[in-house]
């Protein structure tokens, strides 16, 4: 009897403060959470990741998607692996990041998929495999991640992990690109510019570059300000190149950015007083507004 008291006097000082730190939470989502519920367990490790509607606390967060994650739920699995991948609420370690992403990834989760794919590639937490990179890049891109569409063009691109297929490369950036990313709009606007891969045309290069420009992608605003500066794809338009130019000059640095100065006070000398003021005052406006 003695010893049932002193259990249960134990159990009250350790989950006490444990139950005030989840104040706020649904009592009965906390309950089923406490009975084993892996849903549960995964929504209160949530409340505590994302900081609503309790402090946000990662080592709690942690440790409640390790209980969801121990009975396999995917999502916990893919959020914990995330947390050992940057040492949030719990000691950064990439090993016991690619495990749990590999068992999220196993089960189809797309996000894992694509930084399982990044650990092989990078040789962080596993061997390196440029293989296995592609082939969990595969998984994702599949399923319409952007990101690993990228990553598997550019691997195609270079012959990396994959034989060398420039038309595969093409195909996956369109996709990637098609779902925004910027540096895919860029590579499919140069495949477009060298007639790699597919037939060489300036009109569409233009295109794509000026996607990957208004996201902000320096080497895009400066090869679109150099496709308006030479006449190519589109009419020679000098306050064009100049503002595009001017844009790749205020936001890349070392060798590039001065390879964009001179082409930009190269076009400067086209335009008169006016027109140059006036590209200038719509550079620094573009910038003021996409550097909030």
């Amino acid at each position: 009897m003695k010893m049932r008291w002193m259990f249960l006097f134990l159990l009250t000082i350790t989950i006490g403060p444990a139950l005030a730190q989840t104040k706020g939470i649904n009592s009965t989502l906390l309950k089923r959470a406490t009975a084993g519920n892996p849903q549960a367990q995964f929504e209160v490790a949530q409340a505590f990741a994302l900081g609503q509607p309790v402090p946000q606390d990662f080592t709690r967060a942690a440790t409640w998607y390790q209980k969801a994650a121990g009975q396999g739920h995917a999502q916990a699995q893919y959020e914990l692996g995330l947390l050992f991948r940057t040492g949030l609420g719990v000691s950064q370690d990439d090993v016991k990041a690619a495990s749990w992403y590999r068992k999220a990834a196993d089960q189809g989760v797309a996000a894992a998929q694509l930084n399982l794919g990044v650990l092989y590639d990078q040789g962080e937490g596993v061997s390196q495999d440029r293989a296995q990179a592609a082939g969990w890049f595969r998984k994702a891109a599949l399923q319409g991640v952007a990101e690993a569409q990228y990553n598997l063009g550019s691997m195609y691109e270079r012959g990396v992990g994959v034989p060398q297929d420039h038309a595969q490369a093409a195909d996956l950036y369109r996709r990637a690109a098609d779902n925004g990313n910027a540096s895919a709009q860029f590579n499919l606007g140069l495949l477009y510019d060298n007639g790699t891969g597919l037939e060489r045309n300036y009109a569409q290069a233009v295109a794509w570059y000026a996607k990957a420009a208004e996201q902000g992608l320096p080497r895009a605003q400066f090869n679109l300000g150099s496709m308006y500066a030479g006449g190519q794809g589109v009419p020679v338009n000098f306050a064009e190149a100049y503002f595009w130019l001017d844009l790749a000059a205020s936001t890349w640095n070392g060798t590039r950015q001065e390879s964009a100065i001179q082409a930009r006070d190269t076009v400067a000398q086209r335009l008169t007083p006016a027109d140059l003021a006036t590209a200038k005052d719509r550079a620094e406006k573009w910038l003021a507004e996409h550097q909030k």
